[in-house]
């Protein structure tokens, strides 16, 4: 029995002992995958690339991150004194790890008191490289991070580590560094910082939004008061100055340092996107390589695009406020008569709000007030009560649940080049592109790729449908009904008939018969290209999310006659010398459809600003120009949009709100026609009168009836023989 419990006892402690030994060689392991550190301390000689748009003008900016150095020499000696005593106050001893902090630790943790152990030295590895160490609380991690440490100590010394940690840390509110936090909260330079201040900014370190002193002024004292006492505690500060100091209020001077956002905030997001993969490819680095990179961006079209986003959401938003029985609904007696209509047609709704209690409840579960409140100890049920009952709280989630959100690009279809790019109402409030990164189901818009596959297929466009109820078989023995508002109505309708109508019902038979598979792939052909596509039969009436983007991008193939051109951002990049390091001139058209279909597909949305759904665009805003479009609503008005074809501009918005569950409930006011389509229609109309298009410029017409005819025959032909129409 003795023998078997010593047994036991050796086994364990050989374990133990493997355990070390294991994390030796675990570590060892991770070194090659740990960052190189020589460009810790060149960020202070960094030189940000800059955006132009496509006439020379500034667009953007690139630097890493809103900050500018600071040399320790100018640093406060009671902010380091402060900043050593509360994070790392071994820091000048050890070469990057703190074993006894690090051992003592692991113990508090494994006894359920969670600590960290991270020196300056650890954290500023962590906030120099967040993407090659990460952020996950797991061995991986901290592992790289006190590599990574280890590099940095033998790298520089000390002090430049202190400098570094200090212009590199971040503040919140876009405040990296010392400089622009002192900026930012006391609207004073870092040099000129008082113990109290460089005291309150050292302890949001241990976390920039629960010691927040704007957001919680309270807790943001008792943190500046424990760096003080620890001041005290490794004597930098005399006790009696602490009981001085310690009863003193914060003396908060919020300036907040805004970025410049410039006039495309959200384009040159998407630029700083492409070009991080292109440097890293090719050894460029965007934020220190002063890289002078020319876009496509027209800034007289950018900054229409702007004001008809701006006035055509705050015309909706008012719709918005009253049929959510917002407390701030505005009288929209300023607004144009069709605003006007829809606000009395909504005035039904106005408690919806109020009548979904569990949706609201939802919101609530969802919110980071209601994580904060179960992370303190409070129970679910408590919690939800408690911000129920708060009504500063209740507002500001309602007004951010129902703030109507829109995504508008315009492009050039005859070389993809982007000439406008709005990604949402106001990048401060919302920085999510819902013109590239948002997928939202087209509705409607996606009908013309049904279309454009049935005439590939050889189906007569003169050939009538009878607009019917429709039951379709898919796989799993269901049945698929589609239907329309108001019903079938039993008349016999052409593709283009049924086209400019958007009837569900004709638009159905098409993809029995023509397969959802090649409409899919008529799609991807077109442009739709980075989304999947599910290729069921209720794809024809757009059910399988997408972007913005690709829409647009699609329907400029059918204005440039079948030839697609991905969408261009870039022009060229040239070095900070003017020497030109990448020329992205337009592509070469791909050919994917043929002249004809595209002429007789163009032809059908041609018809739907004429007399079908799109009519809008001629009745309300009186364009008179050659143009061809067509709108699209997904199922409860979730999701309006638009897509607008000129020989020289398309131009395609969505509208909705940035919750699926949240609904533009009126068709009133919820269909593309009433809401996206004004918003393309503005700017068309504004870019039209400005003569940044040729008001005179004609889209692809229709075949000739023998000219069709021939083409007919060489189709059949062709498929006589197995060759693809194409």
């Amino acid at each position: 029995m003795k023998r078997s419990i010593g047994a036991k006892l050796r086994g364990l402690g050989i374990a133990a002992a493997a355990v070390p030994v294991l994390l030796a060689l675990y570590a060892l392991a991770l070194v090659p995958f740990t960052p190189a550190v020589d460009r810790v301390l060149q960020a202070r000689n960094d030189r940000p690339s800059v955006l132009l748009a496509a006439d020379g003008s500034l667009l953007a900016t690139f630097r890493r991150g809103h900050r500018e150095w600071i040399a320790l020499d100018r640093v406060p000696k009671h902010v380091v004194q402060a900043l050593v005593a509360t994070e790392d106050h071994r820091f000048w001893e050890h070469r990057g790890i703190d074993w006894r902090r690090t051992f003592a630790s692991v113990i508090y943790t494994l006894a359920g008191d969670r600590q960290g152990g991270s020196t300056i030295t650890q954290q500023l590895a962590r906030n120099f490289f967040p993407e090659a160490i990460g952020r996950a609380p797991t061995v991986t991690r901290k592992l790289k991070e006190m590599i990574t440490a280890v590099k940095i100590e033998r790298a520089y010394g000390k002090r430049e580590i202190l400098e570094a940690y200090l212009n590199t840390v971040s503040f919140h509110y876009n405040a990296n560094g010392l400089e622009m936090a002192a900026r930012t909260y006391f609207d004073k330079p870092a040099a000129e910082l008082t113990l109290l201040e460089g005291a309150t900014l050292v302890g949001m370190l241990k976390g920039t939004r629960a010691y927040n002193p704007v957001l919680n002024p309270e807790r943001a004292r008792e943190r500046r008061n424990l760096v003080l006492a620890q001041m005290v505690r490794h004597g930098m500060l005399e006790a009696k100055s602490y009981e001085r100091l310690r009863r003193q209020p914060l003396r908060i001077d919020f300036e907040r340092q805004d970025l410049d956002l410039g006039p495309a905030p959200h384009f040159a997001e998407a630029v700083r996107r492409f070009l991080l993969d292109w440097g890293e490819a090719l050894g460029y680095d965007l934020y220190a390589d002063g890289l002078v990179v020319h876009s496509t961006l027209d800034p007289a079209l950018q900054r229409l695009a702007l004001q008809a986003v701006a006035r055509q959401l705050d015309a909706l938003q008012a719709v918005a406020d009253v049929e959510w029985a917002l407390p701030d609904a505005r009288l929209l007696s300023t607004q144009s008569a069709p605003y006007r209509r829809m606000r009395a047609r909504v005035e039904p709704f106005r408690h919806f709000w109020n009548a979904r209690g569990e949706l609201v409840d939802a919101f609530i579960r969802e919110s980071p007030e209601y994580a904060r409140l179960i992370e303190d100890g409070m129970s679910k049920d408590e919690a939800l009560a408690q911000l129920r009952a708060d009504g500063a709280f209740m507002a500001a989630l309602r007004a951010r649940k129902t703030r109507l959100e829109a995504g508008f690009v315009a492009l050039d279809p005859r070389d993809g080049a982007v000439r406008a790019w709005v990604g949402a109402r106001d990048f401060a409030l919302d920085r999510y592109d819902h013109v590239q990164q948002a997928r939202r189901q087209p509705g409607s818009t996606f009908k013309p790729f049904v279309y454009g596959a049935a005439l590939e297929a050889g189906i007569d466009p003169a050939r009538q449908f009878q607009d019917r109820p429709v039951a379709i078989r898919v796989a799993g023995g269901g049945v698929w009904r589609p239907g329309d508002a108001g019903g079938a109505t039993g008349r016999m309708l052409t593709l283009e008939e049924a086209l400019a109508q958007s009837r569900n019902t004709v638009t159905a038979q098409l993809v029995e018969e023509v397969g959802a598979r090649r409409v899919a792939q008529f799609a991807q052909r077109m442009g739709v290209r980075e989304s999947p596509l599910d290729a069921v039969p209720s794809l024809a009436l757009g059910t399988s999310p997408v972007s913005l983007l690709e829409m647009a991008s699609a329907y400029a193939t059918i204005a440039a006659q079948g030839e697609y051109r991905a969408p261009r951002l870039v022009a060229r990049i040239a070095d900070r010398e003017g020497r030109v390091l990448a020329d992205f001139a337009p592509p070469a058209g791909e050919r994917v459809l043929e002249p004809g279909i595209a002429a007789e597909l163009t032809e059908m949305l041609r018809a739907a600003v004429e007399r079908g759904t799109a009519r809008g665009i001629r009745d309300v805003h009186g364009i008179a120009a050659d143009v061809a479009g067509k709108t699209g609503t997904t199922q409860n008005n979730t999701d309006g949009w638009f897509v607008l074809m000129h020989p020289e501009l398309v131009a395609g918005a969505w509208v909705g709100f940035n919750d699926p569950r949240v609904t533009l409930r009126s068709d009133h006011w919820g269909q593309g026609a009433h809401n996206a389509l004004h918003v393309v229609g503005d700017f068309m109309r504004q870019a039209i009168a400005a003569g940044a298009i040729d008001a005179g410029a004609e889209l692809p017409r229709r075949e000739g009836a023998f000219v069709a005819a021939l083409r007919r025959l060489g189709d059949g032909i062709r498929r006589l023989f197995g060759i693809d129409p194409r």
